[in-house]
């Protein structure tokens, strides 16, 4: 048998997502929007179960609902990814062409013309009606409508749930699609004959649950997911999830719900029971059913809220041979019996008659052999309620945990819809992969036209740096020179504006002032000196300069000014500075007479390579001091351009009194910029349990943790995670052998969570390694080339 389409086709007309079949039916049909696979605690489950109820419970009589399930193997395409640098670029080649499993979630609401739903055992699908609409179906219509309104906008106003209107060219694509087989690039018939049923070069199959004899003891919403669950914690995930994405096969899940008169099916129950009481010698099925029927009926007793449906669910799939469809049968029968459930394997006619009735304009067709009855509460524990991971259209690159496929998370966020502060933390233990990690994000971030400011104290970002080398600047820190950075140069008289003036005035104070109360009086009395020196001196503008200038004019520098003795001690401040000028012990420091920090302007990858002096309290606190003196004076300048500081071995830093305040010092700056401040910790607990870790931590709402075997008790309780969180942390698992390497990761967006996997090609790879022989390979390649893209490409060619 052959069906032609062209011939036959099944919709008449289509109104915006509205549809009238050729067989009386219409339909109202949408796209659901569900969460992303891994994202979901058993308490997720149980409350989307509790929304699909209360959704559909009040739904009228007569109505179908039909939940589809499209899985569908395809090839990574890639469009979205940026190809136009070297590692961008070896990125997309790496990724483009890999396969994987796309899902779509269909819910169509189908008012049928036989309102009954008593059709026979076989019902020819492509029988025509008259097209003319009675009144009375005009205003069933009108309230069938009204009440799929209801519905999708309770749904759709749930935290985790969404249905969207199809389209009438997406409606179409759906219906060509199915009766096409999913064969790509010629149309082709369906043949109905033989042992299979193929449409064009695919072979398809059914397997079904069409009985209350099918189901084991119970359902449930959620199971344990036994691949992640371990010892110390349960992982969660839907019921018939096995049945989904874990598939990894072409096929469609479909669920169909006949909504039954509740009062129509207590009388036809009990009639039932009793005939089942009368036959239950004859045979021990008899009693089984008659048992099953009884606990039914007893909920309907007892639960005011329950509501009878008749139901059925298929699993259609496909595949070019016989072999591979046979394969996934096995795989089904599997996944079933792990369920405690017994499918049936239609043959023949039933088989045709099971494919024809799961397009969404035949649903109504199914006679009462091929449904089960059950309490909506039960069969919707059979939803999928979960779908790939979700790529926003712009990000930072990671893979999904499915099917290692790139993956945009947008952790910038500019419309702030998930997060109100961008900035991040990374945590993790010696080993895991910081550094490459924030390799991997800041290379993304400045391809995307970002300026970032490192200030690292590892030597972790030099090879990433010099793979852009125009746009680079490396400040090094070498014993007993400077970093080439002058607070005090003006390059015009513009320049000496208020906003100069007090952040010079919040450097000097660092310095002289530290560990004491600063009172209004002392900032003044500093702004009208400086005022004083920048109009006076004529020399070019220094910290030497500056001391000199005071020195000179010690005895009426403070009545000439008007300023109280009390408000700026020039002794004090003339004995504490000796130290950073003329013969001072960390005079090198501001011995430049020019400033250079215009060079940090012009570049928008600024690396602070601070190393050899992580364990020299007094230079590294005014390294720092320097380097913030730079950036705001430069680098965020523009409130137009994304800016991002990132703090690398941040504990490191932390060792000395004030750098924490001087970091909240970003992190309050950075509220009035376009930009996010970056942590580097192995442990949280590195973070001291005080007012300003804890002002630090309220205000990085994006959170990346790598694998940590001593746990993560503290980073789930210093960030309030949630259990559900804490199960994904523990779920982490590397992967680091074999062809498709990768590690794995937690990151939250605001309460967004998720695992995610790094897998790179080798070329980013290679950029990204921070120690070891490999490294020190790859930079002798770069001293013999003078490039670091050549010296990329020569290691990988010889070693990966």
């Amino acid at each position: 048998m052959k069906i032609n389409l062209t011939t036959y086709y099944p919709i008449a007309d289509i109104h915006g997502n509205m549809v009238f079949a050729t067989n009386g039916n219409v339909v109202l049909c949408y796209e659901a929007e569900l969460p992303e696979i891994y994202s979901l605690s058993e308490k997720d489950f149980e409350e989307l179960h509790g929304v699909w109820f209360q959704a559909f419970r009040s739904l009228v009589p007569g109505c179908v609902i039909h939940k589809q399930d499209i899985y569908r193997r395809m090839d990574y395409s890639a469009e979205k990814l940026p190809k136009e640098s070297f590692l961008a670029k070896a990125t997309y080649e790496y990724f483009k062409g890999r396969q994987h499993l796309v899902h779509r979630c269909l819910i169509y609401f189908t008012l049928p013309k036989n309102k009954a739903l008593n059709n026979p055992k076989y019902v020819n699908p492509f029988r025509k009606i008259p097209k003319k609409i009675s009144v009375q179906m005009e205003n069933d219509l009108s309230d069938f409508t009204r009440a799929v309104n209801d519905v999708v906008s309770f749904i759709s106003n749930s935290k985790k749930l969404k249905l969207v209107p199809l389209v009438e060219g997406e409606i179409l694509n759906l219906s060509n699609s199915f009766f096409n087989g999913f064969n790509e690039d010629f149309d082709t018939d369906i043949l109905l004959n033989g042992s299979h049923l193929q449409i064009g070069q695919n072979l398809f199959d059914v397997l079904a649950i069409n009985s209350e004899l099918c189901f084991g003891e119970y359902v449930q919403s959620s199971k344990r997911n036994d691949h992640f669950t371990s010892d110390d914690f349960v992982f969660h995930q839907g019921f018939l999830d096995g049945l989904g994405l874990d598939l990894q096969e072409n096929h469609i899940v479909n669920q169909v719900f006949y909504m039954d008169d509740k009062r129509k099916w207590r009388t036809l129950l009990e009639k039932r029971i009793e005939e089942l009481k009368k036959s239950s010698n004859f045979g021990s099925q008899n009693k089984v059913i008659q048992h099953k029927l009884e606990q039914i009926f007893r909920k309907i007793n007892e639960d005011d809220s329950s509501r009878i449906i008749r139901g059925h669910l298929n699993i259609i799939y496909w595949n070019r041979s016989e072999a591979s469809l046979d394969r996934t049968t096995a795989k089904i029968k599997t996944e079933f019996k792990e369920l405690d459930i017994i499918p049936h394997y239609p043959l023949g006619e039933e088989r045709k008659n099971y494919f024809l009735n799961s397009f969404f304009c035949f649903t109504s067709n199914f006679c009462s052999d091929d449904l089960f009855v059950s309490d909506l509460k039960h069969a919707l524990c059979l939803y999928i309620n979960n779908t790939n991971y979700k790529s926003d259209e712009k990000g930072i690159i990671f893979s999904d945990r499915q099917q290692n496929i790139p993956v945009l998370k947008d952790v910038w966020d500019e419309q702030k819809k998930r997060i109100k502060a961008r900035n991040f933390a990374i945590f993790a233990p010696t080993g895991e992969g910081k550094s490459f990690l924030a390799n991997n994000i800041l290379r993304q971030y400045f391809e995307n036209g970002t300026r970032l400011v490192i200030i690292d104290l590892g030597g972790s970002y030099s090879k990433f740096a010099k793979l852009y080398p125009d746009d680079h600047l490396i400040l090094r820190y070498e014993q007993g020179k400077n970093l080439g950075i002058n607070p005090f140069y003006i390059r015009r008289d513009e320049d000496l504006n208020p906003q100069h003036l007090e952040d010079l005035t919040t450097f000097l104070l660092e310095l002289f002032a530290t560990g004491v109360e600063i009172s209004k009086g002392l900032e003044v009395a500093i702004k009208k000196i400086l005022q004083y020196y920048y109009k006076e001196n004529q020399e070019t503008y220094s910290m030497n300069s500056f001391y000199s200038f005071i020195e000179a004019n010690e005895k009426n520098l403070l009545s000439h000014l008007h300023i109280h003795p009390d408000y700026f001690n020039v002794d004090n401040f003339l004995h504490i500075m000796s130290e950073y000028v003329k013969e001072g012990l960390y005079s090198f420091l501001f011995e430049i007479q020019e400033d250079q920090s215009f060079r940090i302007e012009e570049k928008r990858l600024i690396v602070f390579e601070l190393d050899e002096i992580r364990d020299n309290k007094e230079i590294l606190s005014v390294m720092l001091k320097l380097i913030k003196s730079a950036i705001q004076r430069t680098i965020w300048q523009n409130r137009a351009e994304k800016g991002v500081i990132l703090f690398d071995e941040f504990a490191k830093q932390l060792k000395f009194d004030n750098v924490l305040e001087s970091v909240e010092f970003y992190y309050q700056a950075i509220r009035k910029q376009n930009g996010a401040i970056g942590i580097i910790l192995q442990s949280i607990n590195q973070l001291p349990q005080n007012a300003t870790s804890a002002s630090i931590l309220e205000n990085t709402q994006v959170i990346y943790s790598l694998h940590n075997e001593k746990g993560y008790d503290q980073l789930q309780k210093r960030l309030n995670l949630s259990s559900h969180d804490l199960n994904q942390l523990k779920s982490i698992k590397n992967k680091l052998v074999g062809d498709q390497k990768y590690t794995e990761m937690f990151i939250k967006i605001g309460r967004e969570s998720n695992i995610f996997r790094l897998e790179v090609p080798k070329e980013v790879y290679a950029a990204f390694l921070t120690d070891g022989k490999e490294n020190e390979e790859i930079l002798r390649y770069y001293e013999k080339y003078g490039s670091m893209e050549m010296a990329i490409n020569e290691f990988v060619t010889k070693n990966l």
